[in-house]
């Protein structure tokens, strides 16, 4: 198949095609990364891939790989040290050349969070499998329990710094209503009700909700560009994709909110990756219930 990177979605078929292609002499190299994870299990994603993953992936952790020390300060999911993240992903197999993609069991929610640390290390050439190891599985594309032959590479990348907001920024941004806050949360949590995650239920005052759900059709994949912008732009409300702040409970879930919007042809957004977790730490910053 032609050389034409994957920036946000790919479907089974075209990964199932692409896996064909990389062992021929000439071609992209391909690195396919397993995300899968479970917040209130988190060996969970583990042990699925011990038991069967796509064949060549290898596994992310997301606490020990996509994620940073958690320290009082902060959220459950800080940013990782960029040059220990460049390491994980060198080790997976990952240096400028290769075309990446990530996938978790289905929703793209967790394998958003991989796509968007490549990105924030520079790295374009990554995609998120449209309705991930489910949809793989529904379309009878084989599944390995092998884990890949080593293949390490020197991932080279320098984050873009401007694309994270802190907590502070988040809250002069909104006091000057310069910033349009989203959190990606379930109605309910974003609500204060049903918190099962963090000690604090409730939102950031002036924040919109965008569950990340809401970017999903019922079999949880990716609805079309074009509904994609519609639905962002009702979120929107006139305001510019430049202007918006994704925030979620601790950074994962805003990324599959991101990814929407670059796939709705609205880019432009930047993260608190702290999110809700960090902001709710001190007792001091205000909190809304509704």
């Amino acid at each position: 198949m032609p050389d034409v990177p994957f920036t946000t979605l790919i479907e089974p078929r075209e990964l199932a095609a692409l896996l064909a292609s990389s062992a021929v002499p000439a071609r992209v190299p391909l690195a396919i990364v397993d995300c899968r994870h479970d917040l209130a299990h988190p060996e969970w994603g583990a042990g699925a891939y011990a038991a069967g993953h796509i064949p060549g992936a290898s596994f992310a952790h997301l606490d020990r790989d996509l994620s940073g020390p958690i320290s009082p300060a902060s959220g459950r999911h800080p940013l990782p040290d960029p040059e220990r993240l460049a390491a994980a992903f060198g080790r997976r197999g990952i240096d400028r050349s290769v075309q990446v993609v990530a996938y978790d069991q289905g929703s793209g929610a967790m394998a958003a969070r991989l796509w968007w640390l490549l990105r924030f290390l520079g790295h374009e050439r990554a995609a998120v499998l449209n309705g991930g190891f489910a949809a793989w599985q529904a379309q009878g594309l084989p599944v390995s329990s092998e884990p890949p032959p080593p293949d390490v590479r020197r991932f080279e990348g320098e984050p873009r710094s401007s694309w994270v907001v802190s907590a502070d920024e988040v809250a002069r941004g909104l006091e000057r209503g310069e910033i349009v806050l989203v959190d990606a949360r379930s109605p309910d949590r974003f609500a204060g009700r049903n918190e099962t995650l963090d000690p604090v239920p409730g939102h950031i005052p002036g924040a919109r909700n965008h569950p990340y759900a809401r970017n999903l059709d019922p079999d949880g994949r990716f609805l079309p560009p074009e509904a994609l912008a519609r639905l962002w732009r009702e979120t929107l409300a006139g305001a510019s994709p430049a202007q918006v702040v994704a925030m979620c409970g601790s950074g994962v879930t805003a990324c599959h909110n991101l990814l929407a919007m670059e796939r709705a042809g609205l880019a432009g957004a930047r993260l608190y990756a702290g999110s809700w977790s960090e902001w709710c730490r001190d007792s001091t910053r205000p909190v809304a219930r509704s």
